[in-house]
C-alpha cells in the first residue's frame, strides 16, 4: 500500500484542501471571538456548524479518494479487486496505519468536542436571537427587556427531552427556508400551533401548587395637558387568596387549580373571542358548560373547533415578547426620567407624534425628531427657545421607547400583538367575563372587576383618594369618556 500514490486522486486531494483550510478557519475565528467585546453569531456558527461540517466533509473524501484508486488500480491486474489489504509486517504500511490512527483518534475527539458546542450553541440566545436578526429582532428586543431576560429561549420554546428538540431542528429547517426565500410573514402569526403546552414548560418554576396570595400593584399615568399631571392608582391584585393558608380556591390563579378542568373553543386563530366554555370540576365530577348568550354558536359547530384546555398561556399570551402600547411606555418612560416629566405638554407631544403608522425604522426616528421640534416651535415658541435642552432629551427617550416596542419592518406593535393581562387594550378577561356566558343552570361567568382586583387609592398627585380598610373605591376615569 503506497499512501501518496493512493492519495494522488481529485476526491482525496479536494478532501485535504477542505480540511485543512477548514481547520486553520476554525482557528483563526475562534481565536477572533475571544478578542470580539460582543459575540457574533454569525462567527459561532461558522466556527461550530458550517467549518466543521466542511472539515468532516473534507475527511471522508480523503479515504472514499484513496479506496477508489486503489481499486482501480488493482481491477487493471485482477478480474474482481477485492477490499485493501493491511499487513502490519509491512513498514510502509504500519506507518500509514499508525499515522490514520492518531489522525483518526484526534479527529473524533475534536468531532465529539465540536458537536458538544455545536449543541450548545444552537441552544443559545444568541443563535435563536441574533443568527435571523431582521425577522427576531422584535421578539430578541423584547425578550433582553422582559422579566424572563435571563432565562434561555429553548427553556420555554423546546423544554427538556430529545423528542422536542429534534421537533424544534424540523421546525427550524423550515425557517431557514421561509428566511432565506422571504417566505414568512409580517407581522409572525401568534400563537404559535407547534409550540410545546405551557404545562410542560412554564410550569417547572411556575407551578399552580406554587401560588401567590395578594399583591400591591402602584401605576401612575400622565395625563395630556401642560403640567403632564400625574395620576396614580393603588390595587390589590387578587392573584391568589387572601391569605396563602386557602390556597388556589379564590383570586385569579384559580383557573390553573389542578382540580379544575376549563376547556372552550375559539373560531378565531388569535382566540379573541371565546363564545363556548366549559368547566369541569375534576373532585366531584360536576360539569357546567357556558355559551355567550350574544355570539353563540351551535353543537356541530363545537364539535369542529378543536377544544382547547385553558393554561397559563391563555392569560400569559406575552410574558417573555411583550409590546407596550404607546401611552404606556411614555408613561414608564416618564416616570423613570427618560423622557422629562417638568417639560410643559410633553404628553402630548409624544402622543401626538406616536399615533402615526410608520414603515421603517430610519423614517421614524426622522419623523418624531422634526415633529417634536415643530411641536414647540410653532405652538410654544418661548419654551422651545428656552428649553431646548429638555425637548431634545425628550426626543432622544420617546426614540429609545419606540425602538423598544415597535418594529415597522416586521410590523409588529401592540395592536398586532395584544396582550391578554388585563383589559385596557384587549379584551383580556373579558373574552369570557362578560355577564353573557350563561349555563344551562343560569349560572354566570360574571364581569365583576372586584374579583381580580380592588381599587384602593387613585387621583392626581396631592389630592388622591383613599379606600377605607376593606373596602374599594370605584374607577375613576382621569379624563370624563361618557359611559
Amino acid at each position: 500500500m503506497k499512501l501518496s500514490k493512493n492519495l494522488n486522486n481529485w476526491m482525496s486531494i479536494t478532501g485535504i484542501i477542505l480540511a485543512i483550510n477548514s481547520s486553520i478557519l476554525i482557528v483563526i475565528l475562534f481565536i477572533i471571538s475571544l478578542t470580539l467585546l460582543q459575540t457574533n453569531a454569525y462567527i459561532g456558527i461558522y466556527i461550530y456548524m458550517v467549518l466543521p461540517a466542511l472539515l468532516v466533509t473534507g475527511m471522508l473524501l480523503i479515504p472514499i479518494g484513496a479506496i477508489v484508486k486503489m481499486r482501480k488500480r488493482k481491477g487493471l491486474n485482477s478480474p474482481e479487486p477485492g477490499w485493501p489489504s493491511l499487513d502490519l509486517n509491512n513498514k510502509k504500511e504500519r506507518k500509514a496505519f499508525f499515522i490514520i490512527s492518531i489522525i483518526s483518534i484526534v479527529f473524533i475527539i475534536v468531532s465529539a468536542v465540536g458537536s458538544y458546542q455545536a449543541f450548545h450553541y444552537s441552544e443559545s440566545v444568541e443563535f435563536c436571537g441574533k443568527l435571523c436578526h431582521s425577522v427576531m429582532e422584535p421578539e430578541y428586543v423584547t425578550y433582553l427587556n422582559s422579566p424572563h431576560a435571563k432565562v434561555k429561549c429553548v427553556e420555554c420554546h423546546v423544554g427538556e427531552g430529545a423528542d422536542w428538540y429534534v421537533k424544534s431542528k424540523m421546525s427550524g429547517l423550515y425557517q431557514v427556508y421561509a428566511v432565506i426565500f422571504n417566505k414568512y410573514p409580517r407581522p409572525i402569526e401568534t400563537p404559535i400551533k407547534d409550540l410545546r403546552p405551557a404545562r410542560e414548560t412554564c410550569e417547572k418554576c411556575h407551578w399552580p401548587e406554587k401560588f401567590y396570595s395578594s399583591k400591591l400593584r402602584n401605576q401612575t399615568s400622565f395625563l395630556a395637558d401642560s403640567l403632564n399631571t400625574e395620576w396614580s392608582i393603588s390595587m390589590v391584585m387578587k392573584t391568589g387568596p387572601s391569605h396563602s393558608a386557602f390556597g388556589l380556591k379564590e383570586g385569579i390563579h384559580w383557573h390553573i387549580n389542578p382540580n379544575i378542568k376549563i376547556e372552550y373553543v375559539s373560531p378565531a386563530n388569535n382566540r379573541e373571542s371565546i363564545p363556548w366554555v366549559k368547566m369541569t370540576n375534576l373532585k366531584t365530577g360536576e360539569v357546567e358548560v357556558f355559551h355567550d348568550t350574544t355570539n353563540s354558536i351551535t353543537a356541530k359547530t363545537v364539535d369542529s373547533l378543536s377544544k382547547r384546555t385553558m393554561d397559563c398561556m391563555d392569560c400569559h399570551n406575552r410574558p417573555s415578547h411583550s409590546y407596550k402600547s404607546a401611552p404606556k411606555y411614555i408613561d414608564y418612560a416618564m416616570v423613570s426620567g427618560v423622557v422629562p416629566a417638568n417639560l410643559p405638554y410633553a404628553k402630548q407631544a409624544a402622543m401626538g407624534v406616536l399615533k402615526n403608522p410608520f414603515t421603517s425604522l430610519d423614517t421614524a426616528m426622522m419623523y418624531i425628531r422634526d415633529s417634536v421640534n415643530k411641536f414647540y416651535r410653532v405652538n410654544y415658541p418661548t419654551i422651545f427657545a428656552s428649553s431646548k435642552t429638555l425637548i431634545d432629551k425628550a426626543i432622544q427617550g420617546i426614540q429609545s421607547e419606540f425602538k423598544k416596542n415597535d418594529f415597522p419592518f416586521m410590523r409588529a406593535n401592540s395592536t398586532k400583538y395584544l396582550n391578554h393581562i388585563g383589559h385596557l387594550e384587549s379584551n383580556g378577561c373579558f373574552r369570557c367575563h362578560t355577564d353573557r356566558h350563561v349555563s344551562n343552570k343560569g349560572k354566570k361567568i360574571p364581569k365583576n372587576c372586584n374579583l381580580c382586583h380592588t381599587i384602593i387609592a387613585q387621583g392626581p398627585k396631592g389630592k388622591i383618594d383613599y379606600a377605607h380598610l376593606n373596602e374599594a373605591l370605584e374607577f375613576n376615569h382621569p379624563v370624563d369618556v361618557g359611559d
